[in-house]
């Protein structure tokens, strides 16, 4: 119900969504996104335009006044040849130098890291959405879904109670 409301709105606005890395809401709390674009090849464009892509494991970096978005598989693209790309090579994230420097201040301080949240494309250009992110401890996340499940029974009743009405 979730990813097609969201579906839904990305759609509103022009996007269309490649991935997104739900276990990341899960595992960390979402302090501030950033929108980015990517330095892409070819055959990677023609493999995210068949919706093919896993955020699960990737993560971006700051080295030497650059973004890079590392460990985003994009599987290499069937149709391709000798030109094919590799499926988990650093990618280069297309930031404003203020954005970047303002991400370096951000993932300096203890604990925070930046994640990639979802990859779209949007008029026509491939985009992920970056966040700046703190680790949840285990007892947050059991807290986390404690919520969800209470609010999820909830709901049942007051669907049963306006059923018996």
């Amino acid at each position: 119900m979730k990813g097609a409301k969201a579906k839904a709105a990305a759609k509103a606005e022009g996007r269309t969504m490649v991935a997104q890395n739900r276990k990341a809401r899960y595992d960390y709390h979402i302090e501030d996104t950033v929108e980015a674009g990517l330095v892409l090849v070819g055959t990677e464009v023609k493999s995210l335009r068949a919706g093919h892509a896993s955020l699960v494991d990737g993560y971006a970096v700051v080295e030497r006044g650059e973004a890079w978005l590392q460990g985003v598989h994009i599987p290499e693209y069937a149709e391709g040849t000798w030109t094919n790309h590799e499926p988990r090579r650093p990618r280069k994230l297309l930031l404003h130098r203020r954005e970047i420097e303002r991400l370096i201040g951000k993932t300096q301080e203890a604990g925070l890291t930046l994640v990639p949240l979802s990859l779209y494309f949007k008029d026509g250009r491939a985009k992920v959405e970056i966040a700046v992110a703190r680790g949840k401890k285990n007892y947050d996340k059991r807290q986390a879904l404690a919520e969800r499940q209470a609010k999820r029974e909830a709901d049942r009743a007051m669907a049963r109670r306006g059923r018996e009405d």
